[in-house]
């Protein structure tokens, strides 16, 4: 299979996972807890940047910690012993479902040394039963299966899972897979921290909460797979200095068309998103009563007048307004806030069809008629409820060949193809759940597509992952609740740098076995 032109790295099943592992450390222990030690670290530190959505780690946590047999009982309890030691009054609370004489060596040395963070006897760490938890906790940490897991559930996991499942917490992890999967008490996970490599299972798992991947340097990046995961490279491009004799017109010109009286707000929203996205220009196209007051809010876009119907969309005959300067463009977004008279749908055909510029359609554009319509590449942005209306029951890969485009399917995992892989981005959350951050979306997508025209699928790539890690940092600043979705603009800039500063210190490929 030919090497992905998109940074990401593949999402493995577990047979795949298991030849991985066998090629990475053939039984050596050594290089095993090498690969444990930066788990444990790995996810102690994602653990702690997620609590920042909900206020920041408490320095006197209560920790609990499932412990298993095997590998992942040593990244939970490893995680563990690197909080304890970074917050000095925090204490852990473990439980062994299988008993602590079950342990693997690794786990087994794990274990000592979390224990040692209690060294003075001062209660810092202790061994309880399920049926002694009690109160609440900060964190519990899921190390009971990881990929290894074979249905059935086994009773003595399921009591400690359901136990846990009970008690108050502020934040629930699982390493790698939540245990039990989908079974009857399995673990219900906000967050799950895919260790190394994702596997499958973790892909529409109903109890795995929001995935993160924690890239411990297992891939290259020239690995093969249909089914990937977006890393932070892939926004690399992005954060390089530009060439020093460059102007406006080399950074690419975007022209919008969106908007009408009943939703004004979308087409604003696209084009503040686009102006943020690096773009040289934004011509933006919306209904003339609008134009004015836009204009003063932002006047870094060229605002066009358009002609509106009675009810205030876009009249057919502001066609030639778009079609007499289409030739400065290098893409053209259609959609935000459009409305859905008859007349404009059938404008935005008549757009789309004539347009020799790669398209963005999103929202109101987003019918099968305007998206076959087309004849230049194009890019789509639905949320579920859309694909079904532009796809019907095809596969993401299906539908992007049979529209002959790029679909970026939103979600709780926001999945991109251009036919195809499929690649996922584990960025945003539950912040994005507002009116808005689709048009965000579209403008920022449309924005990078307009200074790279001939790659649709790498503009959406970006787009997605950018936008989604703006929404984290965003979270991580305010919280999910009293936020306006407009404050993610100003996420974009910090997001992007702290991007490029993962990917000068990435460890990916440095355990690679080729």
């Amino acid at each position: 299979m030919k090497s992905p032109a998109i940074d990401s790295h593949p999402i493995l099943s577990i047979e795949e996972t298991r030849s991985l592992e066998t090629r990475l450390f053939g039984g050596d222990e050594g290089r095993e807890w090498a690969a444990m030690q930066a788990a444990g670290r790995a996810v102690a530190g994602a653990a702690l940047r997620d609590f920042d959505e909900i206020g920041g780690f408490p320095p006197c946590a209560r920790v609990l910690v499932l412990a298993g047999k095997g590998h992942n009982a040593g990244d939970a309890l490893i995680a563990a012993r690197v909080i304890l030691e970074r917050f000095p009054r925090a204490r852990a609370e473990v439980v062994f479902p299988f008993g602590e004489r079950s342990f693997r060596p690794l786990a087994w040395r794990a274990w000592r040394e979390l224990a040692e963070c209690d060294a003075k006897g001062e209660g810092r760490v202790s061994t309880v039963t399920a049926a002694s938890l009690a109160g609440g906790f900060d964190l519990s940490l899921d190390g009971i299966f990881g990929f290894q897991f074979r249905p059935p559930y086994p009773p003595e996991a399921a009591r400690s899972t359901a136990a846990a499942n009970r008690l108050d917490v502020r934040l629930r992890a699982a390493v790698d897979l939540p245990s039990g999967l989908a079974a009857k008490d399995a673990f219900r996970a906000d967050f799950t921290y895919a260790t190394g490599a994702v596997k499958e299972p973790l892909l529409g798992c109903p109890n795995a909460g929001r995935p993160r991947y924690l890239d411990l340097g297992f891939f290259n990046g020239l690995e093969p797979g249909d089914l990937r995961v977006l890393i932070p490279s892939c926004l690399a491009s992005l954060a390089v200095l530009r060439p020093a004799v460059s102007d406006k017109r080399s950074q690419g010109h975007l022209f919008v068309v969106a908007g009408s009286r009943g939703y004004p707000g979308a087409s604003l929203m696209a084009v503040l998103s686009a102006l943020r996205s690096g773009v040289g220009l934004v011509t933006a196209f919306v209904p003339e009563s609008l134009a004015p007051g836009f204009a003063a809010r932002a006047p870094e876009a060229m605002w066009v007048g358009w002609p509106e119907t009675a009810a205030g969309g876009l009249a057919s005959k502001g066609r030639a307004l778009l079609l007499s300067r289409l030739g400065r463009a290098t893409a053209l977004l259609i959609g935000p806030g459009l409305g859905r008279e008859p007349e404009t749908l059938t404008l935005a055909a008549d757009l789309a069809r004539t347009s020799t510029v790669p398209l963005v359609l999103d929202a109101d554009a987003l019918h099968p008629e305007i998206a076959r319509a087309c004849r230049a590449p194009r890019i789509c942005t639905p949320h579920a409820g859309e694909f079904v209306r532009i796809a019907g029951d095809a596969s993401l890969p299906e539908a992007s060949r049979a529209l002959g485009g790029t679909i970026v399917l939103k979600g709780p995992v926001t999945r991109v193809s251009g036919g195809g892989a499929v690649y996922h981005s584990f960025q945003g959350g539950p912040v994005l759940s507002r009116g808005g951050s689709g048009d965000l979306l579209a403008g920022l997508i449309g924005g990078l597509l307009a200074q790279v025209p001939d790659d649709p699928l790498g503009a959406a790539c970006r787009g997605v992952l950018w936008h989604g890690a703006a929404a984290d940092a965003l979270a991580r600043a305010h919280g999910q609740t009293a936020v306006r979705i407009t404050q993610l603009l100003d996420f974009l800039a910090p997001a992007l740098r702290e991007w490029a500063s993962c990917q000068a210190s990435s460890p990916s490929g440095r355990l690679s076995s080729s």
